[in-house]
């Protein structure tokens, strides 16, 4: 099955969910490595890219959430515990009353 996200196949996860954001998930996650400078600089540039796309938050969140249902339904799957049975009478478990 091929993963098209704006006309283009995206090959990994990664460059999906890039495709996806329109920007590369280096920009908000960082690299490992990065100089005090390019820190800077990245994190100057997301708060730029963030100011120009106020509604990307709620994007990410929503990307978020499609791969979680399409790639990992059992996440939502609910398994009802068995229930303990009792019976009428109440067991008598030892020891003073207070």
């Amino acid at each position: 099955m091929k993963n098209i996200v704006a006309g283009h196949v995206a090959a990994s996860t990664t460059e999906f969910i890039e495709l996806a954001l329109g920007t590369p998930l280096d920009l908000w996650l960082g690299v490992e490595g990065e100089s005090e400078m390019e820190r800077a600089a990245r994190l100057d540039a997301a708060r730029g890219i963030l100011a120009d796309n106020p509604d990307l938050p709620d994007r990410v969140s929503q990307v978020a959430a499609e791969a979680i249902e399409a790639h990992a339904p059992e996440l939502f799957n609910v398994t009802l515990l068995p229930t303990r049975r009792t019976s009428g009478r109440r067991q008598h478990r030892g020891g003073a009353a207070a």
